[in-house]
């Protein structure tokens, strides 16, 4: 494929396989460059990220804070990040260079026999191994800012940090007393900052994105496969669940929506419980994560392996328009996931004109009443990732295109769904769209 985000993802630096995280890391560079970017949108300030709690279940699967991967690739609990903006001189202040730190916890050589040896500040060649400029003993991070208030308290008036974080609810609390403050200096949502740089996909990413929706394509593959009547919604599950993990995913995206029936018309069943019956249709909503990064497929087939002829009508009006959405897309013009349908160039409301335009219930009404969510998302290192939403699709983004039509009443549901990269000339690749979604392919694809 010679396309930008295909190229772009062929040229990203080394990907390497590291012991300590199990992922495949991007390099070094990439996290660097990120935290970089962010040091430019913290006004002069500090910026602290904590690491995700551990879970409170012993064992669990543990999933690392997505703004704290994407800024250091760390896939370790316990862990804090510290990053300081340069600033020029200021009165009395010395001009401060840039500076970053990673803060690890102490390790336990008893819990290790559970968990295996970690990292912390005391490894030799620890910041190496990190990837980060400085790595420190995260009993080191209160003196850290102690001296950084020391040399300007101003700072402290331009601290960013998590606000749902408890670690970060303490810190206020310590810097206040160290202030010798009754109130906690204010912290500002670094998620906001953080939130803008990951709008816009690098190469690394890339190669991750189209992983996770190979993967995923070769799971709803073997989904069109197996589906017959009499089987059991939760055994589809298990076999796209299976598929994902042998082509390198860690996990799903989301919990797996395998809804047949009556319950194709149910936009976040989950229980996966229902014996499929022929005559029915099955939307299937599940793809994989790799390396952290996500996709999202959604895919409708017929049980008994035939759409019948109204299945077959809702399904061709859903996948056109999902079509005319995407041949309607323009980068930095179109807007996403507008049901509201405020903008005349959103995706959303070139999808519902069309189905009003194409079809309509047994009452005679148009179909477009029937499309009650939002055409698309933003999609990268969460499954839903953060956008803002009021702007144009900006190139460099990755998003789904997602139309669905759902009516209790004939018990149909179809929902289609790939994911997309725009292009620098306003054009889109389609990362999932190696999976059938014409109706005749479909049924081609269940007879394999």
């Amino acid at each position: 494929m010679t396309s930008y985000c295909r190229a772009l993802s062929a040229v990203a630096l080394l990907l390497a396989s590291v012991s300590l995280h199990a992922l495949d890391r991007q390099s070094t560079a990439d996290y660097h460059a990120r935290r970089v970017a962010l040091a430019d949108k913290l006004n002069g300030g500090i910026a602290i990220l904590f690491a995700a709690d551990e879970p409170s279940l012993e064992y669990m699967e543990y999933r690392q804070d997505e703004d704290f991967y994407y800024l250091t690739g760390w896939n370790e609990p316990g862990a804090a990040l510290l990053i300081q903006a340069p600033q020029k001189a200021e009165g009395t202040h010395p001009a401060r260079a840039y500076r970053e730190i990673l803060f690890l916890p102490t390790r336990n050589l008893r819990t290790e026999l559970y968990t295996g040896v970690k990292l912390d500040a005391a490894t030799p060649d620890a910041s190496q191994k990190a990837g980060v400029d400085e790595v420190k003993a995260m009993t080191d991070l209160p003196l850290t800012i102690n001296q950084l208030a020391a040399e300007n308290r101003s700072v402290m008036n331009h601290l960013w940090s998590q606000p749902d974080s408890e670690q970060a609810k303490a810190l206020a609390l310590w810097t206040a007393t160290t202030l010798g403050r009754s109130d906690p200096p204010p912290f500002q949502d670094v998620r906001t900052p953080v939130t803008q740089l990951r709008e816009i996909k690098d190469a690394g990413e890339m190669t991750l994105l189209h992983k996770a929706s190979d993967a995923s394509v070769q799971a709803q593959f073997a989904m069109m496969r197996s589906v017959h009547p009499g089987q059991k919604e939760r055994t589809v599950n298990g076999i796209i669940v299976e598929k994902l993990m042998e082509n390198g995913c860690e996990r799903v995206s989301y919990p797996p929506i395998v809804g047949s029936g009556e319950k194709s018309t149910e936009l976040h069943y989950s229980e996966n419980s229902q014996t499929m019956q022929a005559g029915d249709v099955v939307v299937v909503d599940a793809a994989g994560e790799y390396s952290m990064y996500a996709s999202d497929i959604t895919r409708t087939v017929p049980v008994s392996g035939h759409f019948t002829a109204r299945q077959r009508e809702i399904y061709d009006i859903v996948l056109g328009a999902q079509k005319a959405a995407m041949e309607g897309f323009v980068a930095g013009k179109s807007h996403l996931n507008d049901p509201q349908h405020k903008y005349a160039d959103s995706l959303d409301t070139i999808a519902f004109n069309y189905m009003n335009a194409h079809g309509k219930d047994l009452h005679g009404e148009p179909l477009g009443k029937y499309f009650i969510h939002g055409i698309g998302h933003s999609v990268g290192i969460d499954v839903h990732d953060p956008y803002d939403y009021s702007q144009p699709v900006k190139p460099g983004s990755v998003f789904t295109i997602e139309p669905g039509i759902y009516i209790p009443e004939e018990k149909i549901g179809v929902r289609i769904e790939d994911v997309f990269c725009a292009n620098p000339d306003g054009k889109l690749e389609c990362l999932t769209c190696a999976l059938p979604k014409d109706a005749d392919a479909v049924e081609k694809a269940m007879r394999k």
